[in-house]
């Protein structure tokens, strides 16, 4: 018994070692793994392209594509490992769709200047919203925010604390953390968007392949199952992380200017 006693005792000391220095690395080394900026894909001719300062002065690369004609603004928040010229025939698809768009690298990518961090996306994201409502008269009743995959984060934090005409997640995931762990093990997690998206009370559109290998396809179930409505789901089946814009892009757009008309008209 005595022996028994004793190696239970080491089981659990290495255990809370194992989670102690998980946790540790959670929160110092985290936003390494998330944030993955590769060399800028464009340069200072990329249509709609300027420069805006964050609060602390740093350079933030934005793409404006202004539409006389649309009700909405899509307000798109990119990938974790690409930039605004990887996006670009997106944007581009969104604009001839008939939404004016825009859209920001996050620190560090493309002609951004900085480092990302779930704080610094947080804090740009509200620089370039106060670039809107100030520069091109855009409030978030008149936006459509739109966020992919690492995306969804700085979507879903907008949509709760701000009234946005409406949501759009392509492949969210429900927190950073669990993406690998698949259920919460931590007391903190990075973009948490499970715990947030109840406060969004705006109209949500949820976009998720079937065969998502990277954030798995539970995520946006677990999301649209806790989202408010109203709310729509379209799972595409057979579609991966990676491709599923290649694969359901169209109908993704026909979405989209669907969910568009029931969205309340813009003051």
């Amino acid at each position: 018994m005595k022996r028994l006693r004793y190696f239970l005792w080491r089981v659990a000391r290495f255990l809370l070692v194992l989670y102690i220095g998980l946790a540790v690395f959670g929160w110092l080394g985290s936003e390494r793994m998330i944030f993955q900026p590769q060399p800028a894909s464009y340069g200072a001719d990329l249509p709609g392209w300027r420069e805006v300062k964050a609060a602390d002065g740093t350079p933030l690369a934005v793409v404006h594509l202004p539409n006389a004609a649309a009700r909405h603004t899509i307000f798109y928040f990119h990938g974790n490992a690409e930039d605004l010229g990887d996006d670009f025939p997106q944007l581009r698809d969104f604009h001839a769709a008939g939404f004016a768009v825009l859209a920001f690298d996050y620190r560090g990518y493309g002609r951004s200047g900085g480092k990302a961090s779930e704080a610094n996306v947080y804090a740009d994201t509200r620089a370039v919203l106060a670039y809107a409502r100030e520069k091109l008269g855009v409030t978030p009743e008149r936006m459509v925010v739109v966020g992919r995959s690492v995306g969804s984060g700085p979507a879903v934090e907008l949509a709760a604390h701000e009234p946005v005409a409406g949501l759009v997640l392509i492949s969210p995931f429900t927190s950073a953390f669990r993406v690998l762990t698949r259920v919460k093990i931590l007391p903190f997690d990075r973009f948490d968007n499970l715990a947030k998206i109840g406060r969004v009370r705006a109209p949500m559109l949820i976009f998720h392949g079937t065969a998502d290998e990277v954030i798995p396809f539970s995520h946006g179930k677990s999301l649209f199952a806790t989202a408010n409505g109203p709310k729509r789901n379209v799972w595409i089946e057979g579609a991966h992380h990676n491709d599923i814009i290649a694969i359901a892009g169209d109908r993704i757009l026909r979405e989209l200017t669907a969910f568009e008309q029931i969205l309340p008209a813009a003051p």
